[in-house]
């Protein structure tokens, strides 16, 4: 009987993966060391803003009627309508600048009070909305009297803007560029190091929340009397940056 003797090669290949694995575990920590030789940063939020006085405005101008039949709410409310729009083009808004922006014809239903059975319909409503821009200030107090008198009974609003916000915000991205420097170097300077290359610029965005907002009520009681008092006010651009410097 012939008795055969494992070979020793499995023990010798599982020795060596085990050097292997202690060769890299050695390695590890050199290229940890490798690794924070990397130059340190430094990342800030500049923050920069511009004020600036609104050259236009949009208002949303309606006419809402009611009738027994759809047929002849529809006719009043074409009637005011046309009567606006000659309003609006005799006050030198351009076509362009006039927008439909909502119509609508509904059913007025009435629900008995004892919910003893379904509603009924008792009429109809129509609707009709238009977005005006106007790009002269000085005209719309009165133009807002002017469309009142012509058969508007719905203003949404007036909502404030600029014509041509690029100067102001490019403004605004310089001064938030400044204001992230300026606090870096200050940082710098406190730490005692030196503010090396900027690495990265990115913009977080830009605010430009509307100026005020004027409700229909207020157009209608002074409509009878003299122009509406508008105060456009100021408006506020908001830009911010985020950068990265290197240390040196």
């Amino acid at each position: 009987m012939m008795i055969h003797r494992p070979k020793s090669r499995p023990v010798k290949a599982a020795m060596t993966g085990a050097a292997l694995l202690f060769g890299l575990m050695a390695m590890a920590p050199a290229q940890a060391l490798a690794d924070s030789d990397a130059p340190g940063r430094i990342s800030l939020v500049g923050i920069g803003e511009v004020r600036a006085v609104p050259d236009e405005a949009s208002i949303a101008i309606g006419v809402v009627h009611q009738a027994d039949t759809a047929a002849a709410a529809l006719k009043d409310n074409n009637a005011a309508m046309s009567e606006i729009f000659a309003t609006l083009k005799g006050e030198g808004i351009d076509e362009k600048d006039i927008q439909t922006a909502n119509f609508s014809l509904n059913p007025r239903y009435v629900y008995p009070k004892d919910n003893s059975g379904p509603p009924t319909i008792q009429g109809y409503e129509v609707s009709n909305e238009v977005s005006v821009r106007v790009r002269d200030l000085t005209k719309l107090g009165a133009l807002l009297d002017k469309v009142v008198q012509s058969g508007s009974n719905r203003i949404n609003g007036v909502s404030f803007s600029l014509s041509n916000p690029e100067e102001a915000e490019n403004e605004a991205r310089r001064r938030a560029v400044a204001n992230a420097k300026a606090k870096a170097e200050l940082y710098a300077k406190a730490a005692g190091v030196k503010l090396g290359s900027v690495r990265q610029i990115s913009e977080a965005g830009i605010a430009m929340p509307p100026r005020p907002i004027m409700r229909a009520e207020a157009y209608a009681v002074k409509a009878a009397a003299d122009a509406v008092p508008i105060a456009n006010g100021e408006q506020t651009i908001t830009i911010q940056v985020n950068m990265t410097w290197d240390i040196d």
